[in-house]
């Protein structure tokens, strides 16, 4: 190899290195953000450095703050690993350095993603005809399906909001329910629609909106609306009874979006598609690659029914960008940015590799590892798993009590076998594991509820 890209073999060497310690690391970070600053924050020199010291000087420092979110025992934020084909796939990405906002830019990557696209409607049961445009994350699917659904719906009512922005125009409603993800109200800031103006619909015991109330809270508006549910509720896992949702939705005149960040997945798996039911005949749906599918961050998907809302309200041209009417795929028609990596060939590298049958095995185990996990915890004395565990997200409490529960959290943490986060749930502190990463084994499981067994016994004795 040319000297000049030596780097990269010292760079494979190294992450070869991290990857394969993932299964015996400890899995939270074990430095201290002024030893992080102290270690990188070295003085930036005239002259430059040499980029092999630059390559290992940088994997020394990073280190101690490096979390394994990609390894087997990491149930925290709903955070997958990264399939070892995705990864190098991701290389080969930033290698080619292809700008895949643009098919003359891009072709090759731009046809790859043009069939990743085709492969993820498929994996998921949506409409063959449905726009895909990979994005950051859910944050900006969101944005992509909701500024669909404000043209389609602002068109309907004779407004051109492209053009003429939302002064004058006819007032968009938005409903969502009572647990919607926080990036539904950001999305909806961003877009000028108000994230205070959402009006919210009660939720159940598990965080699945009420499709009476909804119907209750559509009724007497007879302009332009948009439903945002939710497959996937954040801290229980929970789905809406999506038909219901888009039927009073569509009943109303209402675009119904789908946020599924990461239960839009169960579609994938013949054996938990039937907690969508219904999901199919929504207008759009968002989700995360780098979520269940296990590909490298970031990786959103934003899919819209309508792809000819979703390409107008994203499209725009300049004298120096080509016409491009005809077939060929041009992902700034569907994304937001001009300037954009090619986020799908990763997914592309996943999908082919994994197959259908491997995506349903990994969503599966996924599961059935949550439920193992919530049978283990249940067993206990003093231990409650406060949700119907329906997915892969488990939520427990610890001596029915808010302090004993976040004491054991942070033991856990600090301990190093696992990693989890808490959450607030019914008003109370609650543990909440989730599994989404494609390494997590049974005995995982059970060396993680071990230790958090333990955990739950050293704060026991330090309150008495």
């Amino acid at each position: 190899m040319d000297q000049r890209y030596g780097v990269l073999t010292d760079a494979a060497r190294l992450a070869g290195g991290f990857l394969d310690g993932l299964p015996s690391r400890r899995v939270g970070s074990s430095g201290e953000l002024s030893e992080l600053r102290a270690r990188l924050a070295r003085p930036l020199t005239d002259a430059g450095e040499d980029p092999h010291t630059v390559i290992d000087d940088l994997a020394h420092d990073v280190e101690p703050g490096l979390v394994a979110s990609a390894g087997p025992r990491y149930f925290g934020f709903v955070i997958g690993g990264a399939l070892p084909v995705a990864i190098a796939a991701d290389w080969l990405t930033s290698a080619w350095d292809q700008n895949t906002g643009g098919y003359v830019v891009a072709p090759s990557l731009s046809v790859v993603e043009e069939v990743a696209a085709r492969w993820v409607r498929d994996v998921l049961g949506l409409p063959a005809g449905c726009g895909v445009g990979f994005v950051t994350g859910c944050q900006m699917a969101h944005f992509t399906c909701l500024a669909a659904a404000r043209h389609a719906v602002l068109r309907d009512a004779g407004w051109d909001v492209e053009a003429q922005g939302l002064q004058g125009a006819p007032e968009v409603l938005v409903v969502a329910g009572e647990q919607a993800h926080v990036t539904v109200p950001v999305a909806c800031r961003m877009l000028g629609l108000g994230a205070d103006r959402i009006r919210s619909v009660a939720a159940d015991d598990q965080g699945r909106m009420i499709a009476s109330e909804l119907d209750v809270a559509l009724r007497g508006h007879d302009g332009p609306a948009i439903v945002c549910a939710q497959a996937g509720e954040i801290n229980t896992g929970a789905f809406d009874p999506l038909t219901e949702i888009v039927e009073v939705s569509h009943a109303h005149g209402a675009w119904c979006h789908v946020d599924g960040a990461f239960g839009l997945w169960a579609a994938a798996s013949p054996s938990r598609r039937a907690l969508l039911a219904g999901y199919e005949r929504a207008d759009s749906w968002a989700t995360d690659g780098h979520k269940w599918l296990n590909v490298p961050y970031d990786c959103g998907i934003a899919a819209v029914a309508d792809a000819d809302a979703h390409r107008a309200a994203m499209t725009s041209t300049s004298a120096y960008i080509p016409d491009h009417d005809d077939d060929a795929p041009w992902a700034l028609d569907r994304t937001p940015e001009f300037s954009r990596r090619a986020r799908g060939v990763p997914v592309y590298a996943a999908l082919r590799t994994l197959g259908r049958a491997g995506l349903a095995d990994l969503i599966d185990r996924s599961c059935d590892h949550a439920g193992r996990f919530a049978a283990r915890l249940a067993d206990a004395d003093g231990v409650a798993v406060v949700n119907d565990v329906v997915l892969n997200q488990v939520l427990v409490r610890f001596d029915d009590d808010d302090d004993v529960t976040a004491e054991v959290v942070e033991h856990v943490q600090a301990d190093g076998t696992c990693w989890l986060g808490s959450s607030s749930f019914r008003g109370h502190v609650v543990m909440r594991i989730s599994v989404v990463g494609w390494q997590t084994t049974e005995a995982d499981v059970d060396r993680s509820a071990e230790a958090i067994i333990a955990a739950f016994a050293r704060a026991r004795r330090r309150v008495v």
